[in-house]
Parts: structure tokens; sequence; C-alpha cells
């Protein structure tokens, strides 16, 4: 492995909003920033087809995906941070600095390191409560169009994109069947009012397809251990999110990471701190919370 290569005051993983609302409080503070991004800035608002709750006139997510990218950009063009395009792998908290690892072996140092890697969508093989060989992929909720959607619709899981999907579509008469397991209930709350959903509460689903005919055979165990198996010519996966955690975090029994469990020298943002907390706005709160926080350890030594 390399020696440390960068030095920085703050190091941002990730430019989605928690990052970019990080490295705009860094910058705003006269701190060397730097980000590191594996992907386009803000990529995952390109899923989200409606925005209700977020101020400042935005009406879908490629439009704030959009803005904080032009953020980003004049920041870079001031001089005020740095954007590197790698994946990392690994964090460590030291004495006297931060590091983080690349996948190509670089590694990254700085005063603080706010880590904001967020979520990736899970699959049916990373939900215990779905059966399904591994060739049976459904497609996600927030890709279908109504018009693409063919006979009776199952949806697996109650995860909010279900809410910005039917937001998105606000003029569709498409009944979503949603799969709902004991942990979603609290999600799909939002939406339960809404015609077009009907709650399907679940413990158990095998998904199958047979060798002839385009139907999906969905096999559901409810919460009582009865089984019913429906024909459904749609199923989409809403499955919820894995956090995208890297080495060298502590990590809760959810696989999410809690600030307060963190090193002093490393900083958590944005929804990769809980299943609870993924909404956009808490996201760019805490990513400038963040470095305000430590700014403020740094500037003002133990208390």
């Amino acid at each position: 492995m390399s020696a440390t290569t960068t030095e920085a005051d703050v190091l941002v993983v990730g430019a989605g909003p928690a990052g970019v609302a990080a490295t705009m409080m860094a910058a705003s503070l006269n701190l060397q920033t730097l980000v590191v991004e594996a992907g386009p800035v803000a990529g995952k608002l390109h899923t989200i087809g409606a925005l209700e709750n977020v101020p400042g006139g935005w009406s879908t997510g490629p439009q704030l995906a959009t803005a904080l990218a032009s953020d980003l950009a004049c920041l870079q063009k001031s001089g005020r941070c740095s954007v590197i395009q790698a994946r990392a792998v690994e964090v460590r908290g030291l004495d006297d600095r931060a590091e983080l690892v690349l996948d190509d072996g670089r590694v990254l140092g700085a005063q603080t390191i706010v880590v904001a890697t967020g979520v990736a969508a899970q699959t049916p093989s990373d939900a215990d409560w779905v059966s399904a060989s591994a060739e049976l992929s459904p497609p996600p909720l927030w890709r279908a169009v109504p018009q693409d959607l063919l006979g009776r619709t199952y949806v697996l899981g109650g995860d909010r994109p279900l809410g910005t999907w039917l937001r998105t579509h606000p003029a569709t008469s498409t009944t979503l069947h949603v799969l709902c397991p004991p942990a979603d209930e609290y999600k799909v709350a939002e939406v339960s009012s809404d015609e077009r959903v009907r709650i399907v509460p679940v413990s158990h689903v095998v998904l199958s397809r047979p060798p002839y005919g385009d139907d999906w055979s969905v096999e559901v165990e409810d919460r009582h251990g009865e089984r019913k198996t429906y024909a459904a010519g749609t199923v989409l996966s809403n499955l919820g999110n894995t956090p995208a955690a890297l080495t060298g975090l502590a990590v809760s029994a959810d696989g999410y990471c809690l600030p307060e469990q963190q090193h002093s020298r490393i900083q958590i943002a944005g929804d990769l701190r809980s299943a609870r907390y993924q909404r956009i706005l808490t996201a760019q709160g805490s990513g400038a919370e963040a470095v305000l926080a430590s700014y403020y350890a740094t500037a003002c030594g133990p208390s």
C-alpha cells in the first residue's frame, strides 16, 4: 500500500446531497477540501421522479442533481475544493489525521473525513423474506412507467420510493399490490390512504416464472402462516436499501453507521446514518453539521 499522497483539512467521501452540503460548508470556513466520488455528482437523485419536501422550487430529482453538480463545479472553479473520481474502500482514524484508502491503493489524508457514501438498492437475494432463483431479477419500481405495467402488478416491499412513484404518476389508475413485510409497515403508512395501493401483509414470498407464458407466480405466506399463490403480469422491486459502509467504520447490527460510534476524526453524514433519516433535507443538514462539528472541535479543543 502506498504512503499518504494527498493532504486536506476535510476529505468528503460521496457527492450526493450530504456530500455537496458538507463541501459547501467546508469551503465557507476556508477549509481545504477534497471530494472523492466514484460516479456522477448526485447520481441517485436521477431515480427520484417527484420531489415535494425539498425547498427551492425543485419538482424532480434530476433538477436538484443538476443544481448540486453546478454548485460543486463552481467551488472547483474558484479553487475552494478539488474532486477526485475514484472509489473509496477503507477509512482509518488516527491520532493526528484520518486516512482514506482507494481501490487503486492510493491513501489520502486529511484532518477530518466526512463519509457520505449513502446506500445501495437491495435485490431479492438481499432480502431474507423473499425467495427467488438468481436469474429472476424484477426491475425496480422507480423505473416503471404505467403504460408498461401488464396485468396484475405486485411490488416487492413498501420502501419510500412507492410514495414517490405515486406522486410522479398522479393520473395513473394502476393498482399496486404491495407485498409488505413487518419491517416496512411504518413506511407504507404514508400511502395507505391512496386508492391505487393494496397493502398485502406478508412474512415470506416465493417468486417463480413457469417455463411457458409471461406471468409470474407469487406465493405469499401471510403473518399467520397461511399460503396463497397469485399470478402476476408484472413484479417490481422496491426492497429498500443496503448501507454502503466502508471498511473501518463502526457498523451497527442493521448495517448503518451511527455517528457517535466513530473515531473522532471521522464524521458520518446522509443516508448512511440510519434507515429512518433517508430524506434529502436531513442529508443536507447532516453534511453541513458534520463539518461544523469537526471545525468547532478543532478550534475549541477538548471541553
